[in-house]
């Protein structure tokens, strides 16, 4: 993966690829306004787009395109509509962190997992279930879980330090051990837990929007929103990265600098993401590879084309979630990681191939 910091000259192929890339940041807003209505729409009690649409506007005062129900009204408002925000969200935040790490490490197969945040959440979750631990009332779970984000992030942040820097080879490590760690930490919550507390441990672990409201939206999407916003703005530095740190650096990068900001916004965001909608997997791994096909290396087009194909990806499949096995719900990260595991692969083979990502 390499990237030109100038604009001239300007080949053929970077030409066609600058105007495809522009046609897929406007086309894909739409998309993900079609999914959002869609999904909103689509459930026990259905709701016609030009209904949605009607309900949506009423408050501004314009006139319904359709007539709709006062029931349809009050499950749009108080049940799908912030279960697809959060989605959009979350969805968002770990694609976008995806293609930050990606171009972190200058490695296809990094996924925000990789730094043990998801796994550090998931094991101060299952500390709080299994240890009766209250201490925030019904925001425990998600408070638990961010704090355990938190934390594994603190430890690897000190264990990659050398000499007053970061080292990023050194951290890919540390994120390995401490995935290990929390992993062993999970599975023996796991072992202790009644049946009744394992049966909530795993629907967490395997992730769900279904605890979804307006105030579990309010209480995320501050955090999510300053990863989702502020990687794009080091989408330069980025950029240069990918030709290596010390190239980076003559070009007047601060190297260090921009690693600490972009490991720092991975981890808030994918805590708060993980925090309210549990562990979910691939979303940070196959949306990054699926935009650099379409948009190219350039983090300027490629992190928020990432951050808009995330969002749809996941409020696609959150729809399939709860509506492949109506009246009961499938966890999300089963439908993700039946889209994932797949590419996961399929980058394994290319690989052996030797062939660039």
């Amino acid at each position: 993966m390499t990237t030109s910091l100038t604009s001239t000259p300007v080949p053929a192929t970077v030409s066609r690829q600058r105007v495809r890339a522009r046609w897929v940041l406007v086309l894909l807003p739409l998309v993900l306004l079609a999914a959002v209505v869609f999904a909103v729409g689509t459930g026990a009690v259905h709701i016609a787009p030009a209904q949605v649409v009607a309900i949506l506007l009423a408050p501004l005062g314009v006139p319904p395109l359709a007539a709709y129900e006062e029931q349809q009204a009050a499950v749009l408002h108080a049940i799908r509509l912030p279960r697809v925000v959060l989605g959009l969200l979350v969805g968002a935040g770990l694609a976008v962190a995806g293609t930050a790490m990606q171009g972190l490490f200058r490695n296809p197969l990094a996924d925000p997992g990789l730094l043990g945040i998801s796994s550090g959440a998931s094991l101060a979750a299952a500390m709080s279930v299994v240890l009766g631990i209250h201490l925030f009332g019904s925001y425990t779970l998600p408070v638990m879980a961010f704090l355990g984000s938190v934390v594994a992030t603190v430890i690897i942040y000190a264990l990659a330090q050398d000499r007053g820097r970061m080292n990023v080879a050194t951290m890919l490590l540390a994120g390995i051990a401490v995935n290990a760690l929390c992993g062993a930490g999970t599975g023996l919550m796991t072992y202790l837990a009644t049946d009744e507390q394992l049966r909530s441990i795993t629907f967490w672990q395997l992730g769900s929007l279904g605890a979804a409201t307006w105030p579990t939206v309010l209480s995320a999407a501050p955090l999510l929103l300053v990863g989702v916003l502020g990687l794009p703005l080091l989408a330069r530095a980025l950029n240069a990265l990918t030709l290596g740190e010390s190239s980076a650096a003559h070009l007047g990068i601060p190297v260090t600098a921009v690693k600490w900001a972009v490991v720092g916004l991975v981890a808030l965001s994918v805590g708060a993401g993980v925090a309210v909608a549990g562990a979910i997997g691939f979303v940070g791994l196959v949306v990054p590879h699926l935009m650099r096909l379409l948009t190219g290396p350039n983090h300027a087009t490629l992190l928020p084309a990432s951050a808009l194909a995330g969002a749809t990806l996941l409020v696609l499949a959150d729809l399939l979630a709860r509506t492949i096995v109506m009246p009961s719900e499938l966890p999300i990260g089963i439908v993700t990681a039946l889209l994932g595991a797949p590419f996961f692969l399929y980058l394994l083979r290319q690989g052996r191939k030797g062939e660039r990502l």
